[in-house]
């Protein structure tokens, strides 16, 4: 048992909790449909006008729920990632998953799938980021997807909606989805951004288990400054509220995450790191939160194993994710606090 002080509660920590066999486990699906191949260098200066040799790159598979799929299996657990694909990119991506030995259900994207390149100059250490457009979808494709997905899910499992839509899908594919799955067994935990996230919190529709989104964005939609984590968690429990999710993590960089669901209001603390890259820290999050779930942690522990995930990852080089070992020993260091 873990003492948090005259500010916490006490907590009964499993660190068996990602030991588990898999065979406990519920089912994971992740869906990205505007992955990437992630291609990560480093040059010696960034100047213009000149030609720069690069260091031998690396190339990983990329887009929200495959880098959710990525960590899962890095953490020892199991998942299926449904991922849309095209073209040479689409097949080049198709075995950086198996190479990762990660089940996929591909399905057809209508044209090449999109590279990311991330350079960091080494004269600085700062990190920059290009990422190109995806292929465009149509009307045909939205239907055709969101059969496919349909198909692709087991009741009594989750899936997790991650990361940017292509270009052509509508911003409410997302909430067609829950839609969709609402008269089935199954838990939806949405991280997404931009037009996507603004009409899951302001259109009506069926609410998902667990909706995520970053400070920023909270403040955002708010319209005003968040500054204290009283401030972020009344807000996570207005969203609540209006039913627009069962559970709403907002997450609050260094500081760690809150998360208002299931009657509670909890702060995780993220562990003190050294910060490498904060790429994929997110996505890592949602993996260690949704790993734990399935493996049949309560909210608390998962949103600390989320929290562990997260803080392992910002300890990685640019593209890296979480390692398991690292989110084993960061879970004691993110003291879980009632708000």
């Amino acid at each position: 048992m873990l003492s948090l002080g005259e500010t916490g509660f006490c907590c009964h920590l499993r660190p068996s909790l990602f030991r588990q066999r898999d065979e406990s486990m519920q089912d994971i699906l992740t869906v990205t449909l505007n992955p990437a191949v992630d291609i990560s260098t480093s040059v010696a200066k960034l100047i213009p006008g000149r030609k720069l040799r690069c260091a031998r790159p690396e190339q990983d598979p990329g887009g929200g729920g495959t880098n959710v799929a990525r960590a899962i299996t890095f953490m020892g657990g199991h998942c299926r990632a449904f991922m849309a694909l095209g073209g040479l990119n689409g097949r080049k991506l198709s075995a950086l998953m198996q190479r990762e030995e990660i089940e996929m259900v591909a399905f057809a994207a209508p044209d090449e799938t999109r590279i990311s390149l991330s350079v960091i100059e080494e004269a600085t250490g700062e990190q920059y980021r290009f990422v190109l457009p995806g292929p465009s979808w149509g009307a045909s494709d939205e239907n055709a997807v969101l059969s496919a997905i349909s198909q692709a899910v087991r009741d009594d499992g989750f899936v997790v909606l991650s990361g940017s839509l292509p270009v052509g899908l509508p911003v409410h594919f997302y909430a067609d989805l829950c839609a969709a799955l609402k008269d089935r067994a199954v838990k939806v935990i949405i991280d997404t951004s931009g037009p996507a996230l603004e009409h899951q919190v302001t259109a009506p529709q069926p609410a998902p288990f667990i909706l995520r989104m970053d400070e920023t964005e909270a403040e955002q939609l708010a319209g005003h400054p968040l500054p204290e984590r009283t401030d972020t968690a009344d807000f996570a429990a207005g969203l609540v509220a209006d039913r627009v999710a069962d559970a709403v993590i907002v997450a609050r960089g260094a500081e760690g995450s809150v998360l208002v669901g299931g009657g509670r209001h909890l702060h995780a603390a993220a562990a003190k790191v050294t910060v490498r890259s904060k790429v994929g820290a997110g996505d890592s999050f949602v993996a260690g939160l949704t790993l734990a779930l399935a493996r049949g942690g309560d909210l608390g522990e998962a949103l600390q194993w989320g929290t562990a995930a997260a803080s392992a990852a910002v300890m990685s080089d640019a593209t890296q994710l979480c390692r398991r070992a690292d989110v084993e020993r960061l879970v004691p260091e993110c003291i879980l606090s009632e708000i």
